[in-house]
């Protein structure tokens, strides 16, 4: 496409499309906001409560009900927002739902008999108790992610955030309580992991019900449940196992260092993971949800390239600056705000932090393949993604050095994520020279901070100092961004 070509299908999309998306945006960050703010408090007050053991243990049961409650739905929930009609979503949801059922279930029997297998590969006998716990929570994660994908094709994203603040209310809350009462220990975690995915999952079911009750009783028919599993089998053919394989090499660096070091060294990667997906939590999954729904629109209007141009500046803008800033002062904030034991985890995230960002980028832009019905392109990227992850924390754990491990990992992401997330953005229309004139632009912003933050490292001034600077030009670039940028002071009107 050319320049001129480019130009005017940007004048008719803006034209065309009266967009509310830093709105419904803002509905779900604002929710997301509060939970984090929650979220980041009470961390180092638990970081003092419980010790590195217990959030490991924490961190492989997480990583052992991620994958099969990631793909509980068989890809069926993705395409509830893709039909026109919310009597064919309807069917889809509860073919979904349906699908959930049969993975529970399936999960149940390998609990009962691989237990003490399971927790022997990944060094974690301390874990054998509380695996009882893992088909509820699939059978939860499932379900709720099924009603997040119908809730967000409805545009309710209020209730989606008021999900979100329950959840991380009653996950927080209940091992601070525990904690306090002199129960900190992994079981803490996990009961409290449990019961606030529950409050979120009923809180929503609710809601959809209340709404949608006249729907699902007249709508729902068989032969429309099977026409849908049909028209849309692409998605359990390619999707499921692109989520399987995605869903499996996000839990490799935790079943990795807890099976060649210990569960200590995967509770430092686990708190360091938590700390750099706050930001990236904060924004990314709330615009990754509004814009998969807003996308499959502007897909059917042709005028899809300028909505992804404004979505990846937005990202770049809102990623960028927070992870390079980490890379620099991770140690020294872990030590400052998490205690002397946590130090490791924060040089975990320095190494991961630029890791961080191009996942950040490239995962909400990766519905793209969903939009365009391309999930074999995604399965390929993702069967890239899992092995490289493999032979880089293969090799670290072999050569029984964690942070080499993570670096290798580091930067196999990069280059994965990194073209995942740059072909995409071109396939939309999108010029590869805007591409980098975008990222070029947002780094040369962030250049006067870094050489500040490094001098005052180098010069081994106060942590504390550091770490004021660094929230100090934080704020202050994030201010600029909100200042130019209309559609999100449009969103705060």
């Amino acid at each position: 496409m050319n320049e001129a070509d480019y130009d005017e299908r940007q004048a008719s999309g803006r034209q065309r499309r009266k967009s509310s998306f830093a709105r419904d945006v803002f509905k779900l960050a604002s929710g997301a906001a509060f939970a984090q703010l929650l979220s980041m408090l009470a961390t180092p007050i638990l970081t003092r409560l419980y010790a590195p053991d217990a959030f490991g243990i924490l961190a492989v049961f997480l990583s052992i009900i991620a994958v099969p409650g990631e793909i509980a739905c068989l890809g069926y929930d993705r395409a509830i927002v893709l039909p026109e009609k919310d009597e064919e979503a309807a069917n889809l949801l509860v073919t979904s739902l349906g699908f959930v059922a049969l993975v529970t279930g399936l999960s149940i029997v390998v609990i009962w008999l691989g237990t003490g297998t399971i927790t022997r590969l990944l060094r974690a006998p301390e874990l054998a108790p509380y695996m009882w716990l893992v088909p509820p929570s699939i059978l939860l994660t499932g379900v709720f992610t099924a009603l997040s994908q119908w809730t967000t094709r409805s545009k309710r994203f209020g209730q989606l955030s008021i999900a979100r603040i329950s959840n991380t209310t009653i996950t927080t809350g209940m091992p601070l309580g525990a904690g306090l009462l002199g129960y900190a220990t992994s079981l803490s975690l996990i009961v409290g992991y449990t019961f606030g995915t529950l409050a979120a999952t009923l809180w929503l079911a609710l809601r959809v019900l209340r709404s949608d009750t006249g729907l699902f009783r007249h709508d729902l028919h068989k032969q429309d449940i099977l026409s849908g599993v049909k028209r849309y089998r692409k998605f359990p053919l390619y999707d499921t196992w692109a989520t399987l394989l995605n869903s499996i090499s996000w839990q490799l660096p935790t079943f990795f260092l807890a099976a060649f070091f210990s569960p200590a060294v995967a509770g430092f990667y686990a708190l360091g993971n938590r700390v750099l997906r706050l930001p990236m939590n904060l924004l990314g999954s709330s615009l990754g949800q509004v814009f998969y729904q807003r996308a499959a629109k502007d897909n059917q209007q042709g005028i899809l390239l300028v909505f992804v141009e404004s979505t990846f500046s937005r990202l770049v803008s809102f990623g960028m600056f927070p992870m390079l800033v980490l890379n620099i002062i991770g140690r020294d904030l872990f030590t400052v705000v998490f205690g002397n034991q946590w130090a490791e985890a924060g040089t975990y995230t320095q190494i991961l932090s630029i890791w961080t960002f191009f996942w950040f980028v490239s995962s909400p832009l990766s519905t793209l393949y969903y939009v365009l019905e391309k999930q074999d392109l995604l399965l390929k990227l993702n069967v890239a993604i899992i092995v490289t992850r493999v032979v880089s924390l293969g090799i670290g754990g072999i050569l029984g050095d964690a942070r080499l491990a993570l670096v290798l990992f580091a930067v196999s992401g990069i280059v994965v994520y990194g073209y995942l997330g740059l072909v995409v953005v071109a396939a939309s229309g999108v010029p590869w020279k805007r591409i980098f004139t975008i990222l070029g632009f947002h780094f040369l912003l962030f250049v006067p901070t870094g050489i500040v933050l490094i001098a005052l490292n180098v010069a081994h001034v106060s942590r504390v100092i550091e770490l004021i600077a660094a929230f100090v030009f934080s704020g202050m670039y994030f201010v600029y961004i909100f200042i130019n940028d209309p559609e999100i002071k449009h969103a705060f009107r």
